[in-house]
């Protein structure tokens, strides 16, 4: 079962040589977007493995919130459109927290 991928022209593809895959995870673009709002950042990235956990779709893709009341908040996705929505999708949620009075 393939574990690793690279990006090419944006899309994953398994690489099953692990010196190819280091070198691209060292080297290649994974940030999909990052947003800043405020001092709260969401930042959605190509995780390299596949954390699917043995699932029959690969996971490869992350949203995770850095600050604020949604701190450490996390998506992941199957594929670069799902992120691409999702990412968006927290940056509303980070926003509509921002404006929520805590009790």
């Amino acid at each position: 079962m393939d574990d690793k991928f690279i990006l090419e022209d944006g899309d994953p593809v398994p690489c099953n040589d692990l010196l190819t895959w280091g070198k691209w995870m060292e080297t290649g673009e994974r940030r999909i977007a990052r947003t800043q709002i405020d001092d709260v950042s969401v930042s959605t990235v190509f995780l390299g493995l596949d954390h699917s956990f043995g699932g029959s779709t690969p996971i490869l893709f992350e949203t995770m919130v850095f600050g604020g009341p949604l701190d450490q908040e996390q998506e992941r996705y199957a594929t670069r459109k799902e992120a691409q929505a999702g990412h968006d999708k927290m940056v509303e949620r980070v926003k509509e927290a921002a404006c929520t009075p805590t009790p």
